[in-house]
């Protein structure tokens, strides 16, 4: 058996058939390729700086910022120009038939220049404690004043606290009759000296209407 195969073998490359088996690789002919060393190292450029800082772009397709698909792996940030302005507590401008008053005219970066605060108090110096609280009590005082004179109050409030007394000031419209007011009055200062365990004081003064400052 084994003769038989060396025979067949033999005839083969002795008949110079170029055919070999699928699974033999052909030997090869001419010279060798010459080898090649390591190459040199190549200085590195302004180019390839940029593109080693640069960030890299995701691998998943370009998404546009309206599609509802969103990419998972990565994040993006985008800029816009600075607008330091302060748009908070501002009338928005209308069609010049809306009235408002002189503290509702001016934004808010007109304060100590145009207008003053609506609360006095030491609690925001440097240094101070119970600024916090302050800011509390100064919701409960307006919510409660707003409350006990229901659409009688012509503007905002101003909260004075003079070591432990508190005094509110307000504008308040000729709703009622004087007895009312006096009534009011007294009501208010008892129940908020219980409150805060501090004198109580209102100032009130009345107006026939609205002071209107101009018209938005």
């Amino acid at each position: 058996m084994s003769i038989h195969k060396a025979e067949h073998s033999q005839g083969c490359g002795e008949g110079g058939s170029d055919s070999y088996p699928a699974h033999a690789a052909p030997p090869r002919r001419g010279p060798a390729p010459p080898r090649r060393g390591p190459a040199p190292p190549r200085q590195s450029t302004s180019s390839d700086l940029v593109s080693s800082t640069a960030i890299p772009t995701p691998q998943r397709a370009v998404v546009l910022s309206w599609s509802r698909e969103l990419p998972c792996a990565w994040r993006a940030l985008h800029t816009s120009a600075v607008c330091a302005k302060n748009r908070a507590a501002r009338v928005r401008v209308g069609k010049g038939d809306k009235p408002v008053t002189y503290e509702e005219a001016h934004a808010p970066h007109y304060i100590a220049h145009r207008k003053g605060w609506l609360s006095l108090h030491t609690g925001n110096l440097d240094g101070e404690d119970h600024a916090a609280e302050r800011t509390v009590e100064d919701v409960f005082l307006r919510k409660f004043m707003w409350g006990t004179f229901p659409g009688c109050l012509a503007d905002q409030l101003v909260l004075k606290r003079r070591g432990n007394q508190l005094e509110i000031c307000a504008l308040v419209l000729r709703n009622l009759p004087p007895h009312k007011y006096y009534f009011l009055v007294g009501y208010s200062e008892t129940l908020l000296s219980y409150f805060y365990k501090c004198p109580v004081r209102l100032h009130l003064q009345t107006v026939p209407s609205k002071v209107v400052y101009k018209y938005l």
